[in-house]
């Protein structure tokens, strides 16, 4: 049994006047056991409450829709988080959990890969390590780091740079896990532990500035390191700004009608919306268009909060399948993404989906690198 007495106070649930508008939302609860109006009430009603029985907190996105829905500012996500926190410091960590956790203490990242291949990505490359001197540091996410499929992504970022002639370095072997994701699982001992370990290593490197190749280490930096003491920004901040100011010029066109996945830690959570349509238009030959449900009304790809390493807690939440189906709706032949997690998940149910020969999932970056 928890302590709902205490999780009511700590995440100011008395708030809640039970709208319902968090739970009509969440893009999981049509398919889920999870209902954040109903978790609210039990805590609010001091029901008993058995973490053991309640696995669908596993399927929360942390999209944070619920939220921002409310119109008393209640976050249901962070009771979630919260809930899921209690859970794993009672021992029973979901299965799937374990090996991601155990890694990303031991080597730097969740994908169970050594930490000296942490730069593979950029070999051949030859970028300089920002702790000899830069003006930005690069730094990269530990899917685009490791996983082959959105390793193309950091190189595309790296040509784009260069040709804007923008002095940039990376951390090299000293990058690891931002601790975004292990946040949002709820292990707070070692999302700190990464926390204070990576601030120490951006001091030590005097970073200044910062682009992230992935939105949800973008706003874990800007919003959840407190005193980080360096501006942060995403790709498509820092592209649309140089595409804006004569910086970066296309040479190629690219003949396509093309649609957006607006990222839930890049909209939602942080407002960038026109920044990288901004970057989709400049580019010569795109017809752009957006999805009925875009920007503010977007829908989650249901990789964030930590779904990535949690396949098999719920087969019945397949929303990206949904997005395909609607950016397929608009006539699209290029589903445009500007997240690893996006990119993953749409390219996955794009084959599920059978809608290879439809629609192609790319990275913006993959697109600005081509146009070039």
């Amino acid at each position: 049994m928890i302590d709902t007495e205490a999780l009511v106070e700590q995440f100011g649930l008395t708030a809640c006047i039970q709208c319902g508008k968090c739970t009509g939302g969440c893009p999981v609860s049509p398919k889920s056991a999870l209902n954040p109006r109903a978790l609210v009430y039990q805590m609010l009603r001091g029901e008993g409450f058995e973490l053991v029985s309640r696995e669908e907190l596993w399927d929360c996105t942390t999209c944070s829709t619920c939220g921002l829905r409310c119109p008393k500012g209640v976050k249901a996500v962070d009771l979630i988080i919260g809930l899921r926190g209690q859970w794993i410091e009672s021992g029973k960590i979901p299965t799937t959990l374990r090996a991601p956790l155990t890694a990303t203490l031991n080597q730097g990242n969740p994908l169970v890969l050594p930490r000296e291949d942490r730069s593979l990505w950029a070999d051949g490359l030859n970028v300089k390590n920002v702790a000899e001197g830069a003006d930005v540091a690069m730094f990269v996410c530990c899917e685009n780091a490791y996983d082959p499929r959105v390793q193309p992504m950091p190189r595309a970022l790296v040509n784009l740079l260069r040709a804007a002639q923008v002095d940039f370095g990376t951390l090299g072997l000293e990058e690891q896990c931002c601790g975004s994701e292990i946040r949002r699982l709820g292990e707070s001992g070692l999302y700190e532990y990464l926390r204070d370990d990576n601030l120490d290593k951006f001091r030590q490197a005097g970073i200044q500035k910062m682009v992230t190749t992935s939105p949800h280490c973008m706003n874990v930096f800007k919003n959840e390191y407190a005193g980080a003491g360096f501006t942060v920004e995403h790709y498509t901040q820092m592209l649309a700004r140089l595409i804006a100011e004569g910086k970066i010029k296309f040479s190629k066109r690219m003949e396509t009608v093309v649609t957006y996945q607006d990222p839930c830690f890049l909209g939602k959570q942080n407002g960038i919306y026109d920044e990288p349509r901004a970057v989709l238009k400049s580019i010569p030959g795109v017809k752009f268009v957006d999805m009925d449900r875009s920007r503010e009304r977007s829908v989650c790809c249901e990789g964030g909060g930590g779904r990535m390493w949690l396949e098999g807690t719920n087969n019945k939440v397949r929303l990206a399948n949904d997005r395909v189906a609607q950016a397929l709706e608009t006539g699209a032949k290029v589903l445009a993404t500007a997240c690893p997690f996006c990119f993953l998940t749409l390219s996955d149910a794009v084959i599920a989906t059978g809608h290879e020969n439809d629609l192609r999932v790319m990275d913006i970056l993959q697109i600005a690198n081509e146009a070039l």
